[in-house]
């Protein structure tokens, strides 16, 4: 099974790369591809643009990525109570190509920051949008307190209950679509 994992941040230190990372990576015998959006980077999206332009490269590869995954664990950082600039564009630019950026494909929507809202706004934003771009939306998580609940050192959720969350909604992911078990 192909998962593709990745935040909705271009942050190379990016807390919700790992949360994604780590969530992925908890499917056994999972083949994970952890994406980075700086590969993705484009002009900001406008219909000038496109006229001018027409479709980018870079959506087309990201479109494509979402097509070969089996699943799709995302995690979304939050600016300023909504989606980062570099994770919109990208997902403006490939909406053009389908609205149904998703594919209808299984994924797990999570959000994580270093303070107490665990980027909570962002992530009612995606799930309540997730119909509308043919998610399968199998289930979502926000972790707040990133570094209290994350250890850097071992690349692992320490908060035995927010582990446990994540390993069900990883259970829920596999189950839907036949995978191994969850590690």
């Amino acid at each position: 099974m192909k998962v593709l994992a990745l935040a909705a941040s271009n942050s190379k230190n990016s807390m919700n790369r790992k949360l994604a990372n780590y969530t992925a990576h908890l499917i056994e015998g999972a083949e994970v591809e952890l994406l980075d959006l700086n590969d993705f980077e484009m002009p900001i999206y406008s219909i000038q643009r496109e006229v001018e332009l027409g479709k980018p490269q870079q959506a087309q590869d990201f479109y494509d990525k979402i097509t070969e995954a089996d699943a799709i664990v995302i995690s979304y950082a939050e600016h300023n109570g909504s989606f980062t600039a570099a994770y919109k564009n990208l997902f403006d630019w490939t909406s053009r190509i389908d609205i149904k950026v998703y594919q209808n494909k299984p994924m797990l929507m999570l959000s994580a920051s270093p303070g107490p809202g665990g980027a909570a706004s962002v992530l009612a934003s995606a799930v309540g949008s997730a119909p509308y771009f043919a998610a399968d939306l199998k289930g979502s998580l926000s972790m707040p307190n990133f570094f209290d609940n994350y250890n850097i050192e071992t690349r692992s959720v320490k908060n035995t209950e927010i582990d446990a969350k994540l390993r069900d909604l990883v259970t829920l992911l596999v189950n839907d679509i036949g995978a191994s078990t969850v590690i």
